[in-house]
């Protein structure tokens, strides 16, 4: 979309040079690449806690998580905590549910049902027998993220826990991830790098890391935005979740539309002609609003629980 915006970056795919694009599309992904396809892999944790496929037992995950957040603030210094997943065969997984609770001070943790790759609930799968563990750690906690933590396929979650200067032990979810990859330091070196071929590159490339920046902010994790002057990361505005499928697609959607439109207004004598608000309101907002009506009588149809085969069980 940032290439898309630009006058010579449009011009030069005219020509037959879609460099620009490539860059920005390159960019634009950059952050998350990083983490994903890289950091995590060499992110170290202290404490890696693997759940017995065998015996449902939750008490040792609640034990080793209070313990660990006990640990930190004793030390003063930060406890990372990696939970594994569970898998059970190519495509089913058990899930669990981890909830750190600050004005409790414990940990609960309960075994849930098997679910698919795609998380869906397998039928039958909900332990007849699932206790609730819970834990006590003796430190008051800050929570960063959400209370409630579900772990089920590919990848489980790592936290980090580490005593502020109040005594607070805050709770640092996915510390290796929105770090200083997620900077718009960063974002300036690789921008200046870019500019040695030439400065119009180097826009290009800052435009689009940026953007990708500023859309996390979104979210609830936020971003170390001036790494490494700031050390931590900065929170969102807590609009959404990155998981959402909605807010994910619209933002698709609005960024395709905005390519589309940037394109059909550098064509010198295009066949067709409509307007910027006339593009936008026949594929942006009346889709939208049918889709936001049909999903609203759904959801009253259903009395108010859209994800009933999802949240069947809760700790």
């Amino acid at each position: 979309m940032c290439s898309s915006d630009l006058p010579w970056a449009v011009e030069a795919a005219q020509n037959g040079n879609p460099a620009f694009f490539i860059l920005g599309a390159v960019a634009g992904i950059l952050p998350d690449t990083i983490d994903f396809k890289f950091y995590r892999f060499f992110y170290h944790h202290e404490i890696y806690i693997y759940p017995d496929p065998d015996k449902l037992d939750p008490q040792p995950v609640a034990d080793r998580i209070a313990a660990a957040v006990s640990e930190a603030a004793a030390t003063g210094k930060p406890v990372r905590v990696k939970l594994s997943t569970i898998k059970l065969s190519a495509d089913n997984w058990r899930q669990y549910r981890v909830k750190i609770d600050p004005e409790a001070g414990e940990v609960r943790v309960q075994f849930g049902p098997a679910v698919s790759t795609g998380q869906m609930p397998q039928p039958g799968t909900l332990p007849t027998d699932r206790p609730v563990a819970v834990a006590k750690f003796s430190a008051p906690v800050k929570q960063s993220y959400e209370p409630v933590y579900t772990v089920d396929i590919f990848d489980g979650p790592s936290f980090m826990f580490k005593r502020d200067e109040t005594g607070t032990v805050e709770i640092d979810f996915l510390p290796w991830h929105r770090n200083w990859s997620h900077s718009l330091t960063v974002a300036a070196l690789l921008a200046g790098t870019a500019s040695l071929w030439t400065w119009h590159a180097g826009v290009v490339v800052f435009g689009a890391y940026a953007i990708h920046i500023f859309e996390d902010q979104f979210g609830c994790m936020g971003a170390n935005l001036f790494f490494p002057f700031t050390k931590k990361r900065t929170s969102g505005f807590r609009l959404m979740h990155s998981g959402d499928a909605f807010p994910n697609f619209g933002c698709v959607w609005l960024c395709c539309l905005l390519i589309f439109w940037n394109i059909y207004a550098a064509i010198p004598e295009p066949l067709y002609h409509f307007g910027f608000i006339r593009l936008m309101m026949y594929a942006l907002v009346i889709p939208f609003a049918v889709f936001g009506v049909v999903h609203w009588l759904l959801v009253r149809a259903d009395k108010g629980h859209p994800e009933t085969l999802v949240t069947e069980w809760n700790i």
